[in-house]
């Protein structure tokens, strides 16, 4: 049987409304709910239907990987179908989440990746999987052997490229501000590598909020990140305007995680005093906000997302 649903107080629904990592796709809210049930079937449907679109595939068992009860149903369908390599990749990410909260070893997380990957050697999603694992417990080798993994497979993997550059973000911190960082080089070099029409054009503002955050929580940079002058300098804001620039032409309006990108970018505007710009963008994300970067670097994430989009509009 599934562990019984968490209390469902007032505030815990308030932020789920506010932060669903299932954006806008409806199908997965739909295969999540179903899954909460024990009715993987509809899990199943939902990943086939997916096929070889690995952005979507990987954000999709992602967030349902996410769910406490994930891991019990993923179990009862790798049972029913032993062979299956969507139920082993879902399985094996489970409990890649179950390690980054302490509760399974993480060795045994990593042959349980490396026997979804064998299932499906060309899926770039196990090896997603092993990459969210280290870059939250391995060591630097590690991380760059995996993310080569993936980036084997699909070449602009865009939660894999986001991982990375949070993870680099993070090193050398004690140096303070340093605008020749390397997590500006790699978002620089993966967004002139990838296709015209990715949405890794938007990496090097990834990057900028990152490394602001890293920064903010060692004392670097002020907490508040419109009083900061991270975004004000002439190299940022020209990052800044190359970035909306290519929004402004970008057509591919049904990349599973573009909504993730609107929302750092909607921040990067934001903080650099761009309202007109900003609300351009707060109408395209309407109600999907996301926590990161609106909680960098320890804020109220829903209250800061609220507050910019009404100074943003105008309503305040």
């Amino acid at each position: 049987m599934p562990p019984p649903p968490p209390p469902l107080g007032r505030a815990r629904k308030r932020a789920a409304q506010a932060f669903d990592e299932a954006l806008d796709d409806a199908e997965l809210v739909a295969a999540r709910a179903a899954l909460a049930q024990g009715r993987w079937q509809n899990t199943r449907s939902l990943l086939v239907q997916t096929g070889e679109d690995w952005d979507r595939r990987g954000h999709r068992i992602t967030v349902l990987a996410r769910e406490s009860y994930c891991a019990a149903w993923a179990g009862e369908w790798l049972l029913a179908e032993p062979d299956s390599a969507d139920a082993s990749v879902l399985l094996a990410l489970a409990r890649v989440r179950r390690a980054m909260r302490g509760k399974e070893k993480p060795p045994r997380v990593r042959d349980a990746c490396r026997r979804a990957a064998e299932l499906r050697p060309a899926d770039p999603t196990p090896w997603l999987g092993l990459l969210l694992l280290e870059c939250s417990l391995g060591a630097e080798g590690d991380v760059v052997r995996v993310f080569e993994q993936v980036r084997t497979r699909h070449a602009d993997h865009h939660h894999a490229h986001h991982l990375v550059v949070a993870w680099l973000a993070e090193r050398r911190v004690e140096a303070g501000p340093d605008p020749l960082h390397e997590v500006y080089d790699f978002a620089n070099w993966a967004a002139e590598q990838a296709p015209a029409d990715s949405p890794l054009a938007i990496l090097p503002v990834i990057a900028h909020a990152e490394r602001y955050r890293t920064l903010a929580a060692a004392g670097h940079e002020p907490a508040d990140p419109v009083a900061s002058g991270h975004w004000v300098g002439r190299r940022a804001r020209q990052v800044m305007k190359a970035a909306f620039d290519w929004w402004l032409e970008w057509e591919h309006e049904d990349h599973p995680r573009r909504l993730i990108d609107l929302n750092f970018l909607a921040h990067a505007k934001i903080c650099e005093g761009r309202g007109a710009e900003a609300a351009a963008l707060f109408h395209r994300i309407g109600d999907h906000a996301t926590p990161a970067p609106w909680s960098y670097p320890d804020r109220d994430p829903l209250a800061a997302f609220r507050t910019a989009r009404a100074t943003a509009l105008g309503t305040v």
